[in-house]
Formats: structure tokens, C-alpha cells, sequence
């Protein structure tokens, strides 16, 4: 015990010692979650709660400790709780290193209970939690699915509906259930606000002056997110998405087409994903005829944590919606980009971001002068 005590100690004090890419983070305790010390009072004491899903369940009063179900729950709940986690949904991209503090960057891993489905109960035993947090658009299965785990693994688990229109409301219901109001009730504003900005700027620009736009991703560039789908939600309110096609893909790697299909929707921007061909296309021949190439008017995502246009498709739309308004439309879009991305990653992501990470994050992705 004697070794064990001293080698929490050191780790305990080395963390407080280290230095992060961005800084410090600008609220909450200094260490991620751990297990508690034993505290039978504080741990036994429950309020109920209701979920989105009408859900009556029984959770701790003091709640520290707590484990996202997935993708969406984990960039939703970072921005509120980042010292409640006692481990990830999924391991964080390489991109996110540079921008989050190195003990939170190495949780451990639990799985997601959606998505890949490849929830780690044993691993979800070892670190604890409190109770176990999932956040976005319901299944049809989520009162079974929460029971379900509920029971499988004794800890309480509850379902928080979030969407880009409710996303406000989700937080307010976080706060509420982590005792973090006054945080989250900023969050909420921030999101609220964005998405009011956008529709803003829409009504100004009309159906009329909407950029015909094509998102490229993929290999080779020749996957699309079609019109109508779950992942081209942003896209479809902020342009002509003229990716229609007979069998939309729910899928977030999109619908599979060919350069000729490409050449008849001739779109007049092209927005590449991270990781596609942004950075060869220029020199690619087949390419040159199809107008976005051939005018220079072709972009990559900005990606680090997270793709800014959606994947996952989560609070990082919020960060997307300014960035392609005020590159498509600068005349109805007033930023100041550098600004607002500070803000953001401040907010979401509890970075104080250089001016140079902001260069490097936009480098592909705004007007070329």
C-alpha cells in the first residue's frame, strides 16, 4: 500500500508541474477524475433525475466521475466537465494533441456503446464512474438500450437528446445534472447564438445567392455527402449541396461517385475533408475541368480536435458554420475568424489558442489573397 500511495504521489505531482501546447485550462480542478477515496456518505447519497427519454433514474448527489458513451457525448461533455472524465469513448486524433492537456489527451479507453460498439465493461469496472453519459439524437431503442446497461454493469446511465437546434437545452440539462449551471448555461448561450447568426446570415444570402457546393472526401476524393443526409445537415442549410442522389448514405464516409458524375454537377466550390487529396488535386489533370479547380475555389476542413464540419457531427458545427459563412458569404458574414476561433477552442476545448495554431489550422481553408 506504502508503494502504491507514494506512486500517486509522484504521478500526482508531476502533472501539476506539466505545461500544455495551449495553456492552462480556464476552469475546473487541475486532474481528471479518479477513484475516490472512500466516502460512504457522499457516495450513497441519490437524487432522481429524468433523462430525454422520460427515464426516472436514481444517481449519485455528488457526482464527480463520469464516462461518455460515445463520440458526441465525449466533445459535448469535455466542454463542461473535462475533470469529471475517468476515460474516453475513443482515443483522440492525433490532431487533438496539440490543442488538449496531455492528461486528459491519455485516459483510458472505454469503447462506445453506439457506432463501433465496442463498449469495454471490463475496462468501464477498472476507472468507475459515477454514471455514464450519452448524448445525441435518440435511437429507437434508448429506454432498452440505457436500462440494458444500466443493468449490465451496475451504474447509472442516462440519455441527454442534442441536436444542433436543442444543443442549448441539452446543456442546461447537463449543468443541471453535474451541478456545473453556470458553465453550461454560457455553453448553451454560445450555442444558441451561432446557430441564430447562421440563420441570420442565410435569410440575408436567400435561396437565390447560395453557393453550389460539392463536400469531397475519401481517398481519391470521389466520395460526397449527399444532399438530404444526416452528415450534410450543415451543408445543405449554408448552400446548394448539389451532391442529389437516388440511395443516400447514412454513413459519415458518404455516397461512392465517379469524376464524371463530379464533372456533370460542376460545382462552383469544393470543400475537401482532412486526409482527401486537397493537396494534390491542383496538379491532378483529370480534375482541371470541373470550375471549382479550374477558379481556385476549393478548400480543406480545418481539422484538430475535431473536423469543424462534423465529425463527429456534434458542438464542433458550431466552429464549421462560422468558418464557411464567412468564406462563402463575407459580405453578409461579418467575423473575425482568428477571433472567433480563439473563442471557441476556449470554450470547447479549454485551449488559449496562439495565432500561430490558428495559421495552421486554416492554412487550405480560406481565401487565397
Amino acid at each position: 500500500m506504502k508503494k502504491k500511495f507514494f506512486a500517486v504521489l509522484i504521478v500526482l505531482c508531476l502533472a501539476l508541474t506539466m505545461t500544455t501546447a495551449c495553456g492552462k485550462l480556464t476552469g475546473g480542478p487541475s486532474q481528471p477524475a479518479s477513484a475516490p477515496a472512500n466516502n460512504a456518505e457522499d457516495d450513497n447519497a441519490t437524487v432522481s433525475f429524468t433523462d430525454s427519454a422520460g427515464r426516472v433514474v436514481e444517481i449519485p448527489k455528488n457526482i464527480t466521475r463520469i464516462a461518455p458513451s460515445g463520440s458526441m457525448a465525449q466533445i459535448v461533455l469535455f466542454a463542461l466537465a473535462p475533470d469529471m472524465f475517468v476515460g474516453l469513448s475513443s482515443k483522440w486524433a492525433p490532431a487533438a494533441e496539440e490543442y488538449l492537456d496531455t492528461k486528459y489527451y491519455n485516459l483510458p479507453v472505454l469503447g462506445q456503446l453506439y457506432g463501433s460498439s465496442d463498449l469495454n465493461l471490463e475496462e468501464l469496472a477498472k476507472v468507475n464512474p459515477q454514471l455514464i453519459i450519452d448524448v445525441g439524437e435518440p435511437k429507437s431503442t434508448i429506454v432498452e438500450d440505457m436500462d440494458g446497461l444500466s443493468k449490465q454493469v451496475g451504474i447509472p446511465a442516462v440519455h441527454i437528446t442534442a441536436t444542433t437546434e436543442t444543443m442549448g437545452d441539452a446543456y442546461r440539462m447537463l449543468g443541471k445534472l453535474l451541478g456545473r449551471e453556470k458553465e453550461a448555461e454560457v455553453l448553451a448561450q454560445y450555442s444558441e447564438e451561432i446557430k441564430q447568426n447562421t440563420d441570420e446570415i442565410m435569410k440575408k444570402v436567400g435561396e437565390n445567392g447560395k453557393a453550389n457546393l460539392l463536400y469531397c472526401l475519401g481517398d481519391n476524393g470521389l466520395n460526397v455527402l449527399a444532399k438530404g443526409s444526416f452528415h450534410a445537415e450543415i451543408l445543405d442549410q449554408i448552400s446548394n449541396n448539389v451532391a442529389v442522389v437516388k440511395d443516400i448514405s447514412s454513413k459519415g464516409s458518404g455516397n461512392p461517385v465517379d469524376l464524371e458524375q463530379i464533372l456533370l454537377w460542376n460545382p462552383d466550390v469544393i470543400v475537401f475533408a482532412p486526409d482527401s487529396i486537397y493537396s494534390t488535386v491542383g496538379q491532378d489533370r483529370s480534375w482541371q475541368e470541373i470550375k471549382a479547380i479550374k477558379n481556385g475555389r476549393y478548400y480543406e476542413v480545418p481539422l484538430g480536435p475535431y473536423n469543424w464540419m462534423g465529425f463527429p457531427p456534434s458542438v464542433n458545427r458550431y466552429m464549421g458554420m462560422i468558418w464557411i459563412t464567412q468564406l462563402l458569404y463575407p459580405e453578409q458574414a461579418h467575423y473575425d475568424l482568428y477571433k472567433e476561433t480563439a473563442r471557441y477552442y476556449d470554450l470547447f476545448y479549454h485551449c488559449k489558442l496562439t495565432e500561430a495554431q490558428y495559421k495552421a489550422l486554416v492554412a487550405n481553408s480560406i481565401l487565397r489573397s
